[in-house]
């Protein structure tokens, strides 16, 4: 980090000295204390321990008028000299104000690799009564001299404060860990940088990292950590409660080294390290220390993380209150800390596709992964050079193929890769996807276990990375493609529950046809878990240019097919299933929520459809502000067709409820049925500027197993246009917890 002094205003002439211009006016019997400025001390230098260099103050006390001596009546021109002299040093001191803030504002224009910090800045001492005070901090670190703290008085820029986190964009930590405390020891094996003894093997980077270690502190530290918790806070982002030990008088030094370590700690526990290897912790932009009272003894330490991504590397912000005997004495507001390769390491591939070196990603069983969670993140709404190599850095700000992001983003890591870039005839890879019990759709879905729309998307995103990486739309550099799903079946080969399971997946490129602002390609993939399969299928991709894109005429050629209740000439009784209101309720059979409810109402026709046993209707509105369209995909917004496949279960599900199959059962819950094929076919997508989706079900069988129930059905999707989904065999099963398979 570069360290140069800020500037200051310049003033032409001699420098004025008020001080010594009242006093030279003034009798020589008046009292005329002057006050001292002793020199600011010398900062003390790091120890090769990582000690922490005091914050740099001066004792300056404030003027004041003098008091009278004894029974001595006061000259009134003296004290008409004292008033003056009064004012005068106010108006210096204003001045000097100003100078602190035109300094602030230099500081807020610079960019952020030219940081500047005063080092040899003056801190006036908190006042004997204690008033709170704010300082503009700098810190920067290395791991060979630790951290250097630098104060000013006053505030710096602040940052925008973000939206607290949601369950479909929270952050999702790297590796899982039931451990949620720390004590002394385990606090200091972090000093010794040993995170898997703390945290558990899927932390080990056997030594790829040995610079992130928990720093030490002069002025304090903490002893123990009570709680880490992933999505607690106002920002809903994580929080760490400590206990800290106070060794130093400085309270603003003792401040930052605490809510630095706290930071060191929760980014370590969310496995920011695990992104890279040659991996060190750096001091992000300034931030706010606000001291209220003294900090002595034991003090306990709240820090709720504000902000938290991989993107551009790895980093977090924090704010943290401190508080001694229950009464909160110091604030820190904005600390960033980041996680960053040490220079000139490659961090992506290289051209070809080639990986130069391990780049530090481990999977939870220590085997060595290709690209990780921060590549996968790059690829989603990074920078796809660091995601796939240089050749696709000229993507960059053009609508490219990208996967979906945040919560929908639900490939973690490429294991393997058999294949060469450019050769698109054959090609296979081996990615993982782990998924914590505490995901959204876990959390939304009326299934017992993973929802149909994850199985989708997580199958249909290893497999299309493959073709993307092996450089499908090389073939045209300039062209700028959009990726869509085209067919494709799949089939559920056993019932699992893969809440926290890591989810191995092998992806095979069967052929690829290159046409004029087209490229297609078909994929074979199979999922597993804990060593067996439970998942797989086939499925056709597009890479579309924009004339192509535009070129969509539906399923239907161009015609517009209306829904089966549409085209009957007399109308039939309908009944209307108001799935809002069973939703509102919240009693009964699960129904899907948040970001998973995608239908309010449904319309029935008992006995009818194409088969007769049953037909259903249902629309949904879209807006250019639905969900979906800012998670998939960047720079081309588009509903994902799993998503609209989600829609017909849904659909289904709510009426084998409505219908009293559920009834039949004792405790029943949804599950994907095992066995069955279904196929789809997309001719067309839903975007941000159609106004609504609508859906028709016919019921093709309900079939009965003990303590099951199974319906299958044919189903198709429109926008206002026209017919664009075509859905064949897609099912929905009822079942008692203890009901035997199928």
């Amino acid at each position: 980090m570069t360290i140069t002094p800020l500037d200051t205003l310049d003033f032409d002439g001699e420098p004025f000295d008020v001080l010594a211009w009242s006093l030279a006016l003034e009798p020589a019997t008046s009292p005329a204390p002057a006050p001292s400025s002793p020199p600011a001390t010398a900062p003390e230098a790091p120890s090769p321990s990582s000690a922490v260099p005091a914050v740099r103050h001066t004792t300056a006390p404030a003027p004041s008028a003098p008091a009278p001596a004894g029974d001595v009546p006061v000259d009134p021109i003296s004290a008409l000299l004292h008033e003056v002299r009064s004012e005068l040093v106010t108006a210096h001191l204003s001045a000097m104000d100003v100078q602190t803030a035109l300094q602030r504002r230099a500081l807020a224009s610079l960019g952020h690799e030219e940081r500047v910090v005063r080092t040899d800045t003056e801190i006036a001492p908190v006042s004997p009564s204690w008033a709170e005070q704010s300082f503009a901090v700098m810190v920067d670190y290395t791991p060979a001299t630790g951290l250097a703290v630098s104060a000013a008085p006053g505030h710096p820029v602040v940052f925008e404060l973000p939206a607290p986190a949601t369950t479909m964009n929270a952050f999702k930590f790297l590796a899982r860990t039931p451990i949620t405390t720390l004590n002394g020891t385990d606090l200091a094996a972090l000093g010794r940088g040993d995170i898997a003894a703390v945290f558990g093997p899927a932390y080990d980077q056997e030594g790829v990292n040995p610079d992130i270690r928990l720093t030490d502190g002069t002025h304090g530290a903490l002893t123990e950590v009570l709680e880490i918790a992933g999505r607690e806070g106002p920002w809903a982002r994580g929080r760490l409660c400590a206990t800290c030990r106070v060794d130093g008088p400085d309270p603003v030094t003792a401040a930052t080294e605490l809510t630095w370590q706290a930071a060191q700690v929760f980014a370590v526990r969310a496995g920011l390290q695990l992104c890279l290897a040659g991996a060190r912790f750096q001091a992000g932009e300034p931030f706010e220390v606000t001291v209220s009272a003294p900090m002595t003894g034991p003090v306990e330490l709240i820090a709720d993380v504000v902000q938290i991504d991989l993107l551009p590397r790895p980093w977090l912000r924090i704010n943290a209150e401190i508080r001694c005997a229950g009464e909160v004495v110091a604030r820190v507001h904005g600390l960033t800390l980041e996680v960053a390769e040490e220079p000139g390491l490659p961090i992506g591939p290289e051209a070809g596709g080639e990986i130069p070196r391990f780049l530090g990603r481990r999977n939870a069983f220590g085997q060595r992964a290709l690209l990780g969670e921060f590549h996968m993140t790059h690829s989603a709404r990074g920078d796809l050079g660091i995601a796939l190599g240089p050749e696709f850095s000229g993507y960059a700000g053009r609508r490219a193929t990208r996967m979906p992001n945040h919560g929908l983003q639900l490939c973690d890591r490429v294991m393997a890769v058999d294949g060469r870039r450019g050769q698109l005839d054959a090609g296979s890879s081996h990615t993982e996807y782990d998924s914590p019990a505490d995901s959204w759709y876990y959390l939304e879905s009326a299934n017992a276990s993973m929802p149909n729309v994850v199985y989708m998307e997580t199958s249909l995103q290893s497999a299309l990375l493959l073709g993307y990486f092996l450089g499908a739309t090389l073939t045209s550099p300039g062209e700028d493609f959009s990726l869509r799903n085209l067919d494709g079946s799949a089939t559920v080969l056993r019932e699992v529950d893969l809440r926290d399971k890591t989810i191995q997946q092998t992806s095979r490129l069967i052929d690829t046809t290159v046409l004029v602002g087209v490229v297609l390609q078909t994929f074979s993939y199979e999922l597993a878990v804990d060593g067996e399969p439970f998942y797989a299928g086939e499925s056709l991709f597009g890479f579309f240019n924009a004339p192509a894109l535009a070129n969509q005429n539906g399923l239907d050629n161009g015609e517009f097919v209306p829904t089966w209740l549409d085209s009957q000439q007399r109308r039939p009784a309908v009944r209307v299933i108001d799935v809002a209101a069973r939703r509102a309720a919240g009693t009964g059979m699960p129904c899907a929520v948040g970001h998973l409810a995608m239908l309010d109402s449904i319309e029935t026709v008992d006995g009818a459809g194409t088969f007769g046993l049953g037909y259903l209707r249902a629309t949904r509105p879209v807006a250019a502000d639905d969900w979906f369209f800012g998670y998939h995909f960047y720079l081309d917004p588009v509903m994902p067709g799993s998503l609209g496949v989600e829609a017909v279960i849904q659909a289904m599900q709510e009426w084998t409820v409505d219908s009293g199959l559920a009834a039949e059962l004792v405790a029943p819950e949804f599950v994907l049925p095992v066995g069955v094929s279904m196929s789809w076919r997309y001719r067309g997508q839903i975007l941000a500027t159609d106004e609504l989706m609508t859906l028709e079900v016919h019921i093709k069988s309900v079939e009965r197993r003990p303590g099951r129930i199974r319906v299958i059905a044919d189903a198709s999707v429109w926008k206002p246009s026209m017919r664009i989904y075509e859905l064949i065999d897609v099912a929905v099963e009822l079942r008692d917890a203890d009901a035997q398979p199928w």
